[in-house]
């Protein structure tokens, strides 16, 4: 099982990497070149980045709250 660190690298990761396909597409559309498969590999990794976000939220919310019940900075009442 992964850890929250990991899954936030790998979105991360796969956020850059989305930038870079973007890039692709604009100079492949400007070439006057066909962007159907390219545009189905973003879509795909699109889907991935929302599906690390999910289990992203998931481990978040497994780990003990720190501030759960707390209020004001720190204060209990």
């Amino acid at each position: 099982m992964p850890d929250l660190e990991f899954v936030r690298g790998e979105i991360e990761y796969m956020r850059v990497q989305v930038g870079r396909q973007r890039k692709d597409i604009l100079k492949l559309q400007r070439a006057g070149i066909s962007t159907a498969s390219a545009e189905l590999l973003l879509q795909r990794m699109l889907a991935k980045i929302e599906g690390l976000c999910t289990e992203r939220d998931r481990l978040k919310r497994e780990l003990p709250g720190a501030t759960a019940g707390k209020v004001l900075g720190g204060r209990k009442w």
